[in-house]
């Protein structure tokens, strides 16, 4: 469990040395636990939340930190991609040299064997990026994990409750369904994200058109498919869910 899903359960169903459970209600997806002490004045309120109220906590800090995660590796991929970019570019610029320069063939030899050091730094950039895609491809593979938990959260929910589900919503105001809905959405994003960048890594290093090659670092960098609207999603679930204040 994250850090900040795990330090809001901190005292979550356990209780003080010497205190005594007096009362306990459902409400909100919330129980309400009131322990008093011996000889101490007034009582301490406890709220533990249920077992499907916390996967969906639990739930909503994964999302964040994954997509956290997904920016780094987006960031690192980009300047990964930049180099191999700016490496194709230098060597067809030193290729265009060498035949308007070199044409008795007199150094040849000398330059070829210089030419192999960006070939060497190419393959380098190339299998780098290749593992930074493999990294995103296994973060999309745990999203698709999210989404499923909180849909399966929704079918045992229509189990208990029917089709119209719980009286009161688990948080503040999200029926369950939303959640689910929140996750689909997030989860198809980004794995539409994934394709684009599958597409972008087989083909960057092979571009021989400059033009191309920028077009592929501006759909890198930018990221059409995970639009401000997703963004807006994952904090409206993290606020309904408490991770930040409201």
């Amino acid at each position: 469990m994250h850090a900040s899903a795990s330090a809001l359960h901190q005292g979550g169903g356990v209780r003080s040395r010497g205190a005594v459970v007096s009362s306990c209600g459902l409400f909100n997806g919330v129980v309400e636990m009131e322990a008093k002490s011996p000889g101490v004045a007034g009582s301490a309120r406890k709220l533990v939340l249920n077992n499907s109220a916390r996967k969906i906590k639990d739930n909503a800090a994964d999302w964040h930190n994954f997509i956290l995660k997904w920016d780094k590796l987006n960031d690192a991929g980009f300047t990964i991609a930049n180099n191999i970019v700016n490496i194709k570019i230098s060597k067809e610029t030193e290729n265009d040299t060498n035949l308007q320069v070199d044409c008795d063939g007199s150094s040849v030899t000398q330059k070829s064997a210089s030419a192999s050091e960006p070939h060497k730094v190419l393959e380098e950039c190339c299998t780098e990026l290749l593992d930074i895609l493999d990294k995103m491809t296994r973060l999309v593979s745990k999203m698709a994990k999210l989404s499923s938990t909180v849909k399966g959260i929704c079918v045992l929910e229509s189990f208990q409750h029917g089709e119209a589900g719980r009286d009161r919503p688990l948080f503040h105001t999200w029926p369950t369904k939303q959640f689910d809905e929140v996750s689909s959405k997030l989860a198809e994003v980004y794995q539409q994200e994934l394709r684009l960048k599958q597409v972008i890594v087989q083909e960057v290093a092979h571009s021989s058109e400059q033009d191309l090659a920028m077009v592929y670092l501006s759909a890198w960098l930018y990221q059409p498919y995970i639009e401000d609207s997703s963004r807006a999603l994952l904090e409206s679930m993290l606020l309904e869910t408490g991770h930040r204040p409201l």
